[in-house]
């Protein structure tokens, strides 16, 4: 009897109501019908659902009269908790050092992009040729995550106390589409990893060893030690002859490549960074590829053992606008300031 009493006096009550009120009560019971219409157990509530009956309690004054599935008072605590959070949101602390610009970040997700063999080291390194000083964390914040590269090895015997002279020879073996075998000799200076010198071969022999380390050592540029290994087409006199040019020879051990560790991962470069991604048709292209490689390894390549600085010395811009070159058709990519 008492709900039929109060179903008369409702629809009463709307027959004498504006039309606008009946709009808003009529949204306000389909807010709370469509949550009670959810696919749940028991009553489910979103951060939305709690927001619009935050904003109908400010601007509403009887919204009590059509709020059905919660006591008004949950309302009013919703209220509070989301003031104390905005002002905690907006009284935080912010720790550390200052956030990056969007360009930076551009920039570091383009060389990461651009440049797959890359890690978080040779990025900071580039970004430092521009003069941009980034930690190695914020790189790996904004870099594509890569698998983690085998530790470098490292002879540290001569490198503390002669390590301005020293320098490294090795042989590199290439195979071509034709199944050809191809021999690279390089030199490599130890102080600077600088590439000195080298030069491709089908057949390598003695005589022509020695002519690529006279070719090597122009107008007494030369060093006081060179490492080498075993391998016979260096010759029996080798270390003989390099006396008379005031070279002294360093013949590592048997089976032992960590003496001549910085030759050994000069070849891990060559694989890695150039000769994997490509195919060797003959002897002039493979002479063409490493002539552009070295030139980028000299001139534009960061090196950890060097503070990622290149090998060879650059004046450096801090202005103007970002130009990039690519390297072997963008295999890899260099980038510097232009005026």
């Amino acid at each position: 009897m008492l709900e039929f009493l109060s179903l008369i006096i409702g629809t009463t009550r709307a027959a004498v109501r504006g039309r606008n009120q009946l709009i808003l009560e009529n949204l306000l019971l389909r807010q709370q019908l469509q949550v009670a219409l959810r696919p749940r157990r028991h009553l489910s509530l979103q951060p939305r659902d709690r927001l619009f009956w935050v904003l109908v309690w400010r601007i509403l004054p009887d919204w009590r009269r059509y709020l059905l599935f919660v006591r008004p008072e949950t309302v009013i605590r919703w209220h509070r908790g989301g003031w104390r959070r905005y002002w905690a949101w907006r009284s935080r602390t912010r720790l550390g050092r200052p956030r990056l610009s969007s360009e930076v970040r551009l920039l570091i997700t383009r060389m990461a992009g651009e440049n797959p063999l890359w890690g978080t080291e040779r990025i900071r390194g580039e970004l430092l040729k521009l003069g941009l000083v980034v930690s190695a964390r914020s790189i790996r914040r904004y870099r594509r995550r890569q698998p983690a590269r085998p530790p470098s090895l490292a002879w540290r015997t001569f490198l503390h106390n002669e390590i301005a002279g020293i320098w490294a020879v090795d042989l590199l073996v290439v195979q071509t589409l034709t199944f050809k075998t191809l021999y690279v000799l390089f030199f490599i200076e130890h102080a600077r990893r600088h590439l000195v010198h080298f030069n491709v071969t089908e057949h390598p022999t003695v005589a022509w060893v020695w002519q690529q380390l006279l070719n090597a050592t122009p107008d007494g540029k030369q060093p006081r030690f060179l490492v080498h290994d075993r391998d016979g087409v260096y010759g029996v006199d080798f270390d003989a002859q390099m006396r008379r040019l005031g070279i002294r020879g360093i013949r590592t051990p048997v089976m032992a490549p960590k003496a001549n560790a910085v030759a050994e991962r000069m070849v891990g470069t060559f694989r890695r960074e150039c000769l994997d991604h490509l195919i060797v048709l003959n002897e002039p292209q493979l002479r063409s590829v490493l002539s552009e490689f070295v030139a980028y390894y000299n001139r534009d390549r960061p090196h950890r053992s060097l503070a990622l600085r290149t090998p060879e010395v650059t004046g450096r811009r801090q202005a103007g606008r970002l130009v990039c070159r690519p390297i072997l058709g963008g295999l890899h990519h260099s980038y510097e300031w232009a005026a």
